[in-house]
């Protein structure tokens, strides 16, 4: 039994509005993802600024987060960790806002950057020493609230590294672009510098 030519009709509209559907979250996907890619260094920020935070609030509740404020310990405070991440998330922040182009690609971002990640990771990597040195103690207790205390020095840690990495990456993409803009420039200039001597040629020919 054949199909009507209506029946294919719809058929064939039916499949070509599916693949066009299925182009277009294609297309919408890639561009999400290059925004993603663009904006990498504000939303690590971001993250950088409110994770460690959120851990560190489901340790403990506000009143022992003013507790550990007024009774700092360097052995035993988690306060410290979310105030180093927010500090550098906002000075790494700040410089590549005021950074441009050149700036980007080998400049103050990419070695504020490192500066910032680097001493962070060794004041995190000092302080997990004490804090894991000694029993796990907090409103938890047990297993839970060491799980917790690990989550947030790995939290602090990783976004340090992920810091460079964008940045590195960062620096490399405005790199390549200032690369590409040179050869333009120098082609451009290339070009001003023959089309006169190409101009003269042709009127000394007109001319014999």
């Amino acid at each position: 039994m054949g199909f009507s030519k209506e029946e294919i009709s719809k058929s064939t509209r039916f499949w070509s509005s599916l693949w066009r559907g299925i182009k277009t979250v294609f297309v919408l996907f890639t561009m999400f993802l290059s925004f993603l890619l663009v904006s990498a260094p504000i939303f690590l920020a971001v993250a950088d600024a409110l994770l460690p935070s959120a851990l560190l609030h489901r340790l403990s509740s506000p009143a022992n987060l003013s507790s550990h404020l007024t009774n700092y310990d360097f052995r035993h405070s988690l306060i410290d960790i979310p105030l180093i991440s927010i500090v550098r998330s906002a000075v790494i922040l700040c410089v590549y806002g005021l950074c441009d182009g050149p700036k980007l690609s080998r400049g103050p971002y990419l070695t504020i950057t490192m500066i910032c990640s680097v001493s962070s990771l060794i004041y995190v990597s000092l302080k997990a020493a004490f804090v894991f040195g000694e029993p796990a103690n907090g409103d938890g207790g047990g297993s839970y609230f060491r799980a917790a205390e690990v989550a947030l020095f790995l939290c602090s840690s990783v976004l340090a590294i992920g810091h460079i990495v964008v940045a590195y990456r960062t620096s490399c993409k405005e790199r390549r672009k200032l690369l590409v803009f040179k050869i333009d420039i120098e082609a451009v200039s290339a070009c001003k510098n023959v089309y006169p001597r190409y101009q003269k040629i042709l009127q000394q020919e007109r001319l014999k």
